[in-house]
This record gives C-alpha cells, sequence and structure tokens, in this order.
C-alpha cells in the first residue's frame, strides 16, 4: 500500500484526527447568513399587500427560499413562469401566509450548509503558508524554478495545467504546486459521510489519479473524512483496494509529501 495511504489511515483510526483536521476544514455551522435590508423590504410590502407574483419575485432574490417546494428551482430559471402559473404562486403563497414573517425571516437567515463551506477552507489553510511555502501569483510561479505553490482560483489552475501540463478534464483544480523539480496536481475532497453524493465526490478525486498527463506530474488526491474508518464499506474498499499504489493522503500529511517527492 502507498506510505502516505497508510499513515492517513493510521492517524485517522489511532490519533486525534478530527482535533487536527479542524485546522484544515474549520466548520462553523452556526454563521447565520446576513438579509439584505433592502430585499427584505420589498419582500415584506409584497407580503403586506398580498402581491403574489412580487412575493415570489423578490424572495428568489435570496440565496435561499424559505420553504421546500420543487418547485422554486424551476421558478428560479424562468422567472417569466411566475405570470404563467397562478395556481403554482397562490399555493406557494399560502404556505408563506401560514408561516408568518418571522418564522420566514428565520428561515432565510439559515446558516450555509457545511458542505458548501468546504470548497474554499482548503485553499485559505494553503495560502496560509502552513506548508511551509508561501503560495505565489501566477505569474511568479510560471516564472520560477524554486518550490512553490499556486494561489489561483480553480479555473486558473485548470487553464494552467491545460496548457503547461496535458490537462484535459473539464474540471478546476484544488491544489498545484512544483518541488523538487516536480510539478504536483490536487483536488482536495473533506467526505462527510457515506453514500450518495459523497461517493460521486470521492470518484470525482480518483477520476484525476487516473487522467494521462505530460511526464513528471505527481498527481495526488487529497482526502479527508469517513474514507478511512476501517470497514467494509465502499469507500474504505476503493481506497485500500483499487488505489492502494496511488497518491492517496490526508491534508494533515501534504507538508511531509511534498518534501518528499
Amino acid at each position: 500500500m502507498n506510505h502516505f495511504l497508510s499513515q492517513s489511515i493510521e492517524l485517522a483510526n489511532q490519533r486525534n484526527y478530527l482535533d487536527q483536521l479542524f485546522r484544515v476544514y474549520p466548520m462553523s455551522p452556526d454563521n447565520i447568513r446576513e438579509i439584505d435590508s433592502i430585499k427584505w423590504d420589498r419582500f415584506e410590502k409584497a407580503f403586506n399587500a398580498n402581491e403574489q407574483e412580487k412575493i415570489i419575485e423578490s424572495l428568489l432574490d435570496f440565496d435561499l427560499f424559505p420553504i421546500k417546494d420543487s418547485y422554486i428551482a424551476y421558478l428560479r430559471r424562468d422567472k417569466s413562469a411566475i405570470k404563467r402559473n397562478p395556481a403554482t404562486i397562490a399555493r406557494i403563497c399560502g404556505r408563506l401566509k401560514e408561516m408568518g414573517l418571522n418564522k420566514i425571516y428565520e428561515n432565510l437567515s439559515q446558516p450555509k450548509e457545511t458542505n458548501r463551506q468546504i470548497g474554499p477552507l482548503f485553499k485559505r489553510w494553503v495560502n496560509s503558508g502552513i506548508l511551509g511555502v508561501q503560495p505565489v501569483s501566477l505569474e511568479i510561479f510560471k516564472n520560477t524554478n524554486e518550490n512553490a505553490i499556486l494561489n489561483a482560483s480553480d479555473l486558473a489552475m485548470q487553464e494552467f495545467a491545460k496548457e503547461h501540463l496535458g490537462y484535459t478534464r473539464l474540471k478546476g483544480l484544488d491544489f498545484i504546486a512544483r518541488f523538487n523539480g516536480k510539478m504536483i496536481i490536487s483536488e482536495a475532497k473533506f467526505l462527510s459521510d457515506f453514500g450518495g453524493h459523497q461517493n460521486a465526490q470521492l470518484e470525482d478525486a480518483m477520476s484525476l489519479l487516473n487522467t494521462p498527463l505530460t511526464q513528471n506530474i505527481i498527481k495526488v488526491a487529497i482526502l479527508d473524512g469517513v474514507c478511512y474508518i476501517q470497514g467494509k464499506n465502499k469507500m474504505f474498499e476503493t481506497l485500500t483496494s483499487i488505489y492502494q499504489n496511488h497518491n492517496v493522503l490526508s491534508a494533515l500529511l501534504l507538508r511531509d509529501f511534498l518534501y518528499q517527492v
């Protein structure tokens, strides 16, 4: 088995893994969304006047809709449908009236789901200099041969990898670095549970490992979470069978990995 995969499994099962991982992924589930007062005033006026089309239009301006309804996504994507479907609008407004303004405000300000917070956290951790190298801009990265970590958006990393490394996937990257003259590219995933969307996230990271690139490019799947829990679960079995000899490791071991490539 790959040394760093083995070390990641040991770390997750024998040490204070979650306590250490919180430095990389400091989840903040209690951060309530701020409500734009102008948007709220617009909605409140429509609500009090029972102007149903304006009620829906104004609520669609918020990140969250205050009720779960399968037709909301359609209305977001085609707001002209609001005028064409009065019965649907009346049904939704009826539910909103039952809730009242206080409950609607409370639902609009619900914290972001933790899985939507995860994306920027890994890059924030890397950009803090925790890996021993302060990440640099694309221009500096391209014009130096020293150890360096690229500080750029997922899309900018994708474009760089496409132009210089033979990368063909239509997907951004989370990490590009150069250590000891070797290029390293990676995706980082925090897998919070088994099944469904999380399995798809694992497969997404693994697909990078199977992507053909130009020579001397090191591909890494930086994984954390339940995938290292030993047992007969799909994630663990996938890592320890199909990908046992690939570069799969916890973010907590990334610094050690970089300096030994």
